[in-house]
């Protein structure tokens, strides 16, 4: 099993150095320069790949189900570039938002914004990144009659994804701690449209896959605060950052007025005494076992209501499940 998922991801992996080379192609042909060129070449080799490829892979996974067969060439490789606009999109949004998280470390490396000469210049990398999905789809699938809806569905997931973070941003300011702004309530609604959507609902564009997206997004809040950073691939801050976090509202959820006093006082805090205070308190409560409980019941849901009356083939429903469930990064 583990032999077919490791040739299933080379084989998407082989994909990509000709969608490098094809938007690197563009950069040529329009007469830019050899540094602009070795620039985008570097920016698209540090942030497109070294990822798990669960939402390209996906893409691909679920063209096979569907159609019940091996696919062409043809075939594959158009699912393969599909999958890879979502792992572009999906770079697009961890370069933004690790510059507006200031975050440290993503998949064991520095933050792209850190390395030494990017800097700002992250933020017209991320559009480079963005720009790249429209230029590969319109390049293969211009003369397709699905090819506007190629273009709808990456729009609308983009929009809705932005309007997640939107909410994200101002529920949980950095310089600002407000816990009475967070409930569990407020956090579904951010995992589902800053995770979810671009995360689960583009691979396939179902909508039950989306209850996929909020189960991991959960996951990935659990895991900042629970997984060592040499697991996680980098530096759990949700706690410092004063992130609108699955644990902190699941801790607010059930906090006595003394362990409600130690939130208010130690979270978003940028003092590693202060984080341990909120890590403490979240042994205390038990937040290990509660996620647990969450992750079971999570599973259950998903599996029980299945994909519905959606046209979806329970194989490519329960595909997605099955590579996040109890993930440990």
């Amino acid at each position: 099993m583990a032999d077919a998922k490791a040739e299933k991801r080379q084989k998407l992996e082989s994909v990509f150095p000709i969608l490098r080379d094809e938007l690197l192609g563009y950069l040529k042909q329009e007469g830019m320069s050899e540094d602009a060129i070795t620039w985008f070449q570097r920016n698209l080799d540090s942030n497109v790949t070294g990822g798990k490829l669960n939402r390209g892979m996906s893409v691909v996974d679920s063209v096979e189900i569907l159609k019940g067969r091996k696919p062409t060439d043809d075939e594959y490789f158009k699912a393969a570039l599909l999958g890879w606009g979502v792992e572009f999109l999906q770079a697009y949004y961890l370069v933004s938002d690790d510059m507006m998280d200031q975050s440290i470390t993503r998949r064991g490396q520095p933050c792209w914004y850190r390395v030494e000469g990017v800097n700002l210049l992250a933020i017209n990398d991320a559009y480079l990144l963005e720009g790249s999905i429209y230029y590969l789809l319109k390049k293969h699938f211009r003369s397709e009659p699905y090819y506007v809806y190629l273009l709808d569905v990456f729009h609308d997931t983009t929009f809705q994804t932005d309007i997640g973070q939107l909410i994200d941003l101002i529920t949980a300011p950095e310089d600002n701690v407000d816990l009475s702004k967070f409930s569990l309530d407020q956090h579904q609604k951010i995992v589902i449209f800053k995770t979810a959507y671009y995360s689960f609902y583009l691979p396939l564009a179902q909508k039950v896959l989306v209850p996929l997206g909020e189960y991991f997004q959960v996951q990935d809040d659990f895991l900042d605060f629970a997984a060592p950073p040499e697991v996680l691939g980098k530096v759990g801050t949700d706690i410092i950052d004063n992130k609108c976090s699955w644990c902190v509202n699941t801790a607010l959820a059930i906090a006595t007025p003394a362990q409600r006093k130690v939130l208010d006082e130690n979270y978003g805090v940028k003092d590693k005494a202060a984080e341990a205070h909120v890590k403490a308190l979240y042994e205390k409560i038990g937040i290990r076992m509660r996620y647990t409980e969450y992750e079971e019941g999570a599973y259950k849901r998903i599996i029980d209501v299945g994909p519905g009356d959606v046209k979806l083939k329970r194989e490519v429903f329960k595909a997605f499940l099955d590579k996040i469930y109890k993930r440990q990064h």
